[in-house]
């Protein structure tokens, strides 16, 4: 970057500055909009995708609130949804979960089917690969969404996204991103203060997501398994399912960094990566990403899932009158102003649902939308630094052509190995 340039405060950049991740989009990160009437009655959810996250997504929206009941479910895979009734079942009153056969629906058309029901919220929490396709649709019939995080693995997918939420709030529907951290009261309140000025202005963050190899899946191919099946059963491995492991798991820390920073986007993506313990699909296992920002701030990722290795996960801010450290839901702050939470640690993922449902009885339509696609594309820049080898500028990022979802999934589609990627080789498209 030049050295030359006059950076402003940290804080008058916060005040002044405008996020705007794309043509169209609002300036304005986090919007809510006031409906004409409250939801006062029973509200039916289905969810789409219907693994871990999925049913406890499920579970959290119906602690959320004592009327919401689940009303249909859908996923590629039948048994997945019966292990999803299963789960919520027994977690919760078994008279809540009103599901018959004809509202559990399968395969890969599933998601146009459940979104034919008269279901009032849908829960997306498919690979990210599909959830630009299901956001879109899920606007188009009117239902009001929670979807997990990433919202997308591509540019081409972000794009999607970004028309899905200018549509959204035009059809005042209410989207719920699924990024939790930002529901953890002791973060909440350190980055308030942080705007406030408690450790003066901000010189740089550093955040970490380190642990071990992840090993969800066995990656083993069953005898007669199609590539889409073998492939869709182990997800993580697949860059066109999951975005790599920088986007499945560790866009959370990219979230962090991006709400540190006001939820302004990165003028540049400077990354690097390698792919070490690895043996399945294309992904990698390390990314080291250096977002920097107009008026001169840097802030630095490292993240890997590496067995043997040191582990950590925090984030470091670090000021003119002191730092802060965010870690395991809590938050301190050391120097002139220094504080420590005190309060309980609750669950952010219930926080979330909760606040969701609650806007919905008062008439609030909430609309995460700006600021999750903000982040979604910052986790992408930084894969497709790293891959390419190339410094990208936010523009190039946002006007990519990159699409990774084949075209015209079948169950019995040619769908061969990936190639890895390769900086230097791998083509920035």
């Amino acid at each position: 970057m030049n050295e030359k340039f006059s950076a402003p405060s940290r804080r008058q950049f916060v005040q002044t500055s405008a996020a705007v991740v794309g043509a169209g989009m609002s300036s304005q990160i986090i919007t809510s909009a006031k409906a004409a009437n409250p939801i006062t009655g029973r509200i039916k959810v289905g969810l789409i995708g219907c693994g871990g996250r999925g049913t406890g997504a499920t579970v959290q929206a119906m602690k959320a609130d004592s009327r919401v009941e689940l009303w249909a479910l859908a996923d590629v895979f039948p048994e997945q949804i019966e292990k999803t009734q299963g789960v919520v079942k027994a977690e919760m009153d078994p008279r809540r979960v009103r599901l018959n056969d004809s509202r559990k629906f399968f395969g890969l058309d599933s998601y146009a089917k459940i979104l034919q029901t008269d279901i009032d919220l849908v829960l997306i929490a498919t690979p990210g690969g599909f959830r630009p396709y299901h956001i879109k649709a899920a606007v188009e019939a009117g239902k009001h969404i929670f979807c997990e995080k990433p919202m997308a693995v591509d540019p081409h997918g972000i794009r999607l996204v970004i028309d899905a939420v200018a549509e959204a709030k035009r059809k005042n529907l209410a989207i719920r991103a699924g990024f939790n951290m930002r529901f953890y009261p002791a973060y909440r309140e350190a980055i308030k203060r942080i705007h406030a000025g408690a450790i003066g202005d901000i010189r740089n963050v550093y955040s970490t997501r380190m642990s071990n190899r992840l090993a969800r899946f066995d990656g083993g191919r069953k005898p007669g398994q199609g590539d889409l099946e073998y492939q869709l059963r182990n997800w993580h491995y697949f860059n066109w399912l999951s975005g790599d492991l920088i986007m499945e798991i560790t866009v959370h820390s990219v979230d962090k960094i991006a709400w540190i920073m006001g939820d302004v986007s990165p003028a540049r993506v400077v990354a690097s990566g390698a792919r070490h313990q690895q043996t399945i699909g294309d992904i990698w296992d390390q990314f080291d990403v250096t977002y920097e920002y107009e008026n001169g701030l840097v802030a630095i990722l490292k993240t890997r899932y590496l067995s043997g290795c040191h582990n950590e996960h925090k984030d470091l801010i670090i000021g003119t009158k002191g730092t802060c450290e965010l870690r395991s839901g809590q938050a301190t702050i050391q120097g002139e102003n220094s504080w420590r939470y005190k309060g309980p640690k609750v669950s952010s993922h219930q926080i979330e649902h909760d606040e969701l449902y609650a806007d919905l009885r008062q008439g609030i339509i909430p609309n995460d939308g700006d600021r999750m696609v903000n982040s979604t594309l910052m986790g992408i820049a930084g894969r497709m630094s790293a891959y390419t080898g190339r410094a990208i500028t936010w523009k190039q990022a946002l006007e990519s052509k990159l699409k990774t979802m084949p075209d015209n999934l079948d169950w019995n589609m040619d769908l061969p190995e990936p190639v890895i990627p390769e900086p230097g080789k791998t083509r920035f498209i």
